[in-house]
């Protein structure tokens, strides 16, 4: 089924809320919203994303997500009740991260941290090294536990779980989201 390219550019710039409550441990950032993510309102949701089935052989998890139509709304308890939590850097859909200003990206470390200040989870794991880059003014920051926290919150940068990132797999993608589990207490 999915969607048409006509249909999902009516999705351009829409947003997609948070997904977080009280409890939240881990707390991933995406870049931004696809066109797939706002027309489902499930953040990570394009068909290609490995992002759940990474979080499903990490552990973290224990159901798998329909691309289709997106988390329903048992989903969305499960995940926050983990002490699982999902932003982005921009709430702005668009088809490409590329096409986000640097502006955009500085203003959302900005808005992030606001964020983080509210939830106080234990981690933030920022998913994608070169916009974390952009985002922080980092320009040398590499995947791992950064040298400086976020407000109350450890920082990480993992691995952008979209199917664009041909360096990683479901596996490798398993085993940084088990990591930052960890390290929040979450298992």
């Amino acid at each position: 089924m999915g969607f048409s390219r006509a249909q999902l550019e009516t999705f351009r710039n829409a947003t997609v809320p948070d997904l977080v409550s009280p409890g939240c441990k881990v707390l991933f950032v995406g870049i931004n919203p696809g066109l797939w993510t706002a027309a489902t309102q499930t953040h990570f949701c394009h068909p290609s994303n490995r992002f759940y089935p990474a979080l499903h052989e990490a552990g973290l998890i224990d159901w798998t997500l329909d691309t289709e139509t997106g988390m329903t709304d048992a989903q969305r308890d499960d995940f926050t009740s983990r002490g699982l939590g999902i932003s982005n850097l921009v709430h702005r859909a668009t088809a490409r991260a590329s096409e986000l200003t640097r502006d955009e990206l500085r203003a959302g470390s900005r808005d992030l941290a606001v964020v983080v200040d509210e939830i106080s989870p234990e981690v933030v794991a920022v998913a994608g090294v070169t916009a974390y880059r952009e985002a922080f003014d980092e320009r040398r920051a590499a995947l791992g536990r950064q040298p400086h926290d976020l407000g109350p919150a450890q920082l990480w940068v993992v691995p952008n779980p979209s199917g664009l990132n041909a360096h990683e797999t479901i596996r490798t993608l398993a085993g940084w989201y088990r990591e930052v589990g960890r390290a929040a207490g979450v298992s």
